[in-house]
């Protein structure tokens, strides 16, 4: 029999979940945990799908781990807990293309693509529902840039780490765009404590409107291009 499990790499624990599928065929739960720990140790920190293939006469079993969603392994490689809530107008991180490339790496084997460039970009993909910049761009912007094979090089290396140099810039860029959300952010904030105190008083305070960043026009793109003018 198989039982399909979801588990935190490498940090498996034992739960009132797991005991109800493998107590009954009276196994060696320790066992179990750490051979599952073993097998997903290389992805600490994310959730893994693993699957346990069992042997019910003789209680052996086999240890089958998944790649973890590419969600999961961009999360980690950013370094945020959560995707965007608004992923058009809240960004979450400003990524170099060598991360979009390294989580294409280890999903391609799963991903139904013809190809490097087809899993870079699902990945891509994935970057922007999350709310990730890539290159300081949308990631639409580089999907396109793909198929015009401006990114052949870097793809074909299979370049997996950015120069810090790099990685500097894109962070310096991002700082430039979280101050430009910090007003949305707030009249996020302000809407919710004002329903909070109409639940309470039975009253509908006034809130001042911030309009929300919009696409093409938001102060995510004018911060990024007045960043372009200082280089040139």
């Amino acid at each position: 029999m198989q039982i399909k499990l979801l588990v935190d790499g490498g940090a498996m624990k034992p739960g009132p979940a797991l005991s109800q599928k493998i107590g009954p065929l009276g196994m060696n739960m320790g066992k179990i945990i750490a051979d599952v720990n073993k097998a997903t140790a290389g992805f600490k920190g994310i959730k893994v799908p693993a699957v346990l293939d069992i042997n019910t006469k003789t209680k052996e079993f086999t240890v089958q781990v998944f790649t973890p969603p590419t969600s999961e392994l961009l999360k980690r490689e950013v370094g945020i807990e959560k995707g965007s809530p608004q992923p058009n107008k809240i960004k979450m991180g400003n990524i170099p293309l060598e991360i979009v490339i390294k989580v294409a790496k280890i999903k391609e084997k799963d991903m139904m693509v013809n190809g490097m460039n087809e899993a870079v970009d699902s990945v891509l993909g994935t970057c922007m529902s999350l709310g990730l910049l890539v290159e300081g761009k949308n990631p639409v912007e580089v999907i396109q840039e793909v198929k015009e094979g401006k990114h052949n090089d870097l793809i074909s290396k299979g370049a997996e780490q950015a120069s810090p140099e790099k990685i500097a810039q894109l962070n310096k860029d991002f700082e430039k765009i979280k101050k430009a959300q910090e007003a949305y952010l707030k009249e996020i904030e302000a809407k919710k404590e004002a329903k909070a105190s109409e639940a309470a008083t039975g009253t509908a305070p006034a809130v001042a409107g911030t309009a929300a960043p919009a696409a093409g026009s938001a102060p995510v793109k004018a911060a990024l291009a007045k960043e372009e003018k200082k280089k040139k």
